[in-house]
Order: structure tokens, then C-alpha cells, then sequence
């Protein structure tokens, strides 16, 4: 019996030290391949508000010179403003990147400005909260033009001028690992969105290019501000606003944008932010069917569809709604992030 149990335990401290040994190599080859930012040139898509406008701050932070872009002009604005603070080097422009000729003028002003692209971080996108009932082809077209075109189109763009050791950070969603009940149209474009990511890692890593897929769960960035609710809108915006604020469910974006920077430096491949970032992939891969009945249940337990077609945004849906008080995190950050809170 006392051989049998040294034998078992010679077996675990064995597996141990091999784990200990993968972990050490994998960060010592994540170091060696780490870039050092300082002089770098970044764009960052959707880096107007938000975790965009975070993750551009950092790479300022760090030395980058740094292209932002969005659809709103006097977003932009402000947040180029916001970023000048920090003693950088700034191009801002107002552009809608699901237009391919937008997309390629934006990367031409970026070269022309600051020369070849060193890190591109297609972050651009917008959140849809919507019963299937209350959506069609065309809204489900939009969504996929913002969340996944945009992407493609500024890669595809950018490819010729990206400089050598240069990096591709994707961000896409937990919602692009599982399908995510009252959200299709998002669903379907970062799930498009992973693919791609993950096509391109595979590509062109041979060209010395290391292209990361971010995965996060919910971000507190105050975005459900600029939201798209359709249907029953004030119901809609009640809930997904309280779950994109509630600690432990959601991850603090300051933290995202850290962590995310630093991941684009070492090249890593894929990145799970927060908690529900983490678990709810697993979840799906080990026990889908579960996982099924599971999201079937929560969309049941979510507003029925409505009679109004049209859309609101979160700022346009009176906050002062039961329970508003959950909002307190979701409301401070969106007053930092340039999301643009009702006042």
C-alpha cells in the first residue's frame, strides 16, 4: 500500500513539475516575443468611447502615437482631446468603417501621418438588444457591418502597411463562444468575427504578423448607453444595463484595456476577460446541450417582444427605473469613458 501511494504521488509531483515547466517556457517565450510600444504606431477602431478609448489611452500611456476613429464626429473630438492630455501623439477622424472606402481612407491618413502600422486594434462595433420577433435581415445586416465588416475592412486595409513584428488584436465577445438570448444579430457577427481572428492568426504568422482574439464577458464601460434597444425598449435596457454593471459579472474596463494591451505586446493568441468570459465557454464545449436548455430558460425569462418598431438608444431610455440603483458602476463609467450618460 505505502509503494502503491508513492507511486501515485511520484506520478502527481511528476505532472506537476511539467505543468510548472510548460508554464515557465510559455511566459519566457511570450516575453521573447514581446514588443516594447514606445514609438509605435497604433490604430485603434471605435476608440472613441469606452473600452476603445481606454485601450488608447494605455497604449499612449506607453509611448505609441495613436490613431482613433468612429462614426460620431464630435465623439472623436472629445476623446482626441481627452487623449492630447497625456502628452500624445493623436489622429482622430470621424468615419463609419463598414464602408470599405472609408476604411481604406482612414488607413491611408494613418500612414500618411505616421508611417507603416505596428499594432491594429479592430475594436468598433455596436450592441443590439432585441427579441428575433422584433429583428429582420436589414437589422441583423447593420450589426454585421459594424461588429464584423468593419474589421475585415480595416485589416484588409491595413495588411499592406503593417510594419514587421506588427500586431492584429481582434475584440469579439463571449458572445462570439455562445449564443447570448435577445442578442442575435451580435451573436452572429462576433462569432464571424472569432473566425476570422483565428483564420488570420493562422495565415499569417508565417509573415511574422501575431494576430490575438479577445474574448471578454461583460466590460463596465457605460456602454449600454449607446446600445440599440428594440421592443420592449425600457424593459430591455432594464436588464442588459444592470448585467453590464454588476460587479464579479462584469470586469472593470480599465483592467480589460490593460490586460488586453499587454497580451497585443506578448502576441498572444487568445485572451478571456471576467469571469463570464472565462466559465460560459467552458460551459458550452463541456455540456452543450445543458448549456441550451439553459439559455432557453433565461430568453424565456426576458421581455416579451413589443409592438413598437422602432429603436432607442440607452441614452434616450430614462434611467430612473426600479432598481436603477444598480447602475451606480455602469453610470461612473460611462461618465469617464465619453459614453455620454443622460445628464
Amino acid at each position: 500500500m505505502a509503494r502503491f501511494l508513492h507511486g501515485r504521488m511520484s506520478g502527481v509531483s511528476a505532472l506537476a513539475g511539467l505543468s510548472v515547466l510548460g508554464l515557465t517556457i510559455g511566459w519566457l517565450a511570450r516575453r521573447a516575443r514581446a514588443i516594447r510600444l514606445q514609438g509605435k504606431v497604433a490604430v485603434v477602431t471605435g476608440g472613441s468611447r469606452g473600452l476603445g478609448l481606454l485601450m488608447a489611452e494605455e497604449l499612449v500611456r506607453q509611448g505609441a502615437r495613436v490613431a482613433i476613429c468612429g462614426r460620431d464626429a464630435d465623439a472623436v473630438d472629445r476623446a482626441t482631446r481627452i487623449l492630447g492630455r497625456h502628452g500624445g501623439d493623436v489622429l482622430g477622424e470621424a468615419r463609419d468603417l463598414g464602408d470599405p472606402a472609408d476604411a481604406e481612407a482612414f488607413v491611408k491618413s494613418v500612414v500618411a501621418r505616421f508611417g507603416p502600422i505596428d499594432v491594429l486594434v479592430n475594436n468598433a462595433g455596436v450592441i443590439q438588444v432585441a427579441p428575433v420577433e422584433m429583428l429582420d435581415v436589414g437589422k441583423i445586416d447593420e450589426v454585421m457591418h459594424s461588429n464584423f465588416w468593419s474589421a475585415a475592412y480595416t485589416t484588409f486595409a491595413a495588411l499592406p502597411y503593417l510594419g514587421p513584428d506588427a500586431r492584429i488584436v481582434n475584440v469579439t465577445s463571449v458572445g462570439g463562444r455562445v449564443p447570448l438570448p435577445h442578442m442575435l444579430g451580435y451573436t452572429a457577427s462576433k462569432f464571424a468575427l472569432v473566425g476570422f481572428s483565428e483564420g488570420l492568426s493562422a495565415e499569417l504568422r508565417a509573415r511574422g504578423i501575431l494576430v490575438t482574439t479577445v474574448v471578454p464577458g461583460p466590460i463596465r464601460t457605460g456602454s449600454f448607453y449607446n446600445a440599440e434597444f428594440l421592443g420592449r425598449q425600457r424593459e430591455e435596457f432594464a436588464w442588459f444595463s444592470v448585467l453590464s454593471s454588476l460587479p464579479l459579472f462584469s470586469i472593470d474596463a480599465r483592467v480589460a484595456a490593460e490586460r488586453i494591451v499587454q497580451a497585443a505586446k506578448e502576441g498572444r493568441r487568445e485572451v478571456h476577460l471576467g469571469l463570464v468570459g472565462r466559465l460560459l465557454p467552458v460551459l458550452h464545449g463541456l455540456a452543450p446541450r445543458l448549456f441550451g436548455m439553459i439559455s432557453s430558460a433565461i430568453a424565456g425569462l426576458l421581455p416579451p417582444p413589443g409592438h413598437s418598431v422602432e429603436r432607442w438608444r440607452g441614452r434616450e431610455i430614462n434611467s430612473t427605473l426600479p432598481g436603477s440603483f444598480l447602475l451606480e458602476l455602469g453610470d461612473r463609467a460611462a461618465r469617464e469613458n465619453n459614453e455620454e450618460p443622460p445628464v
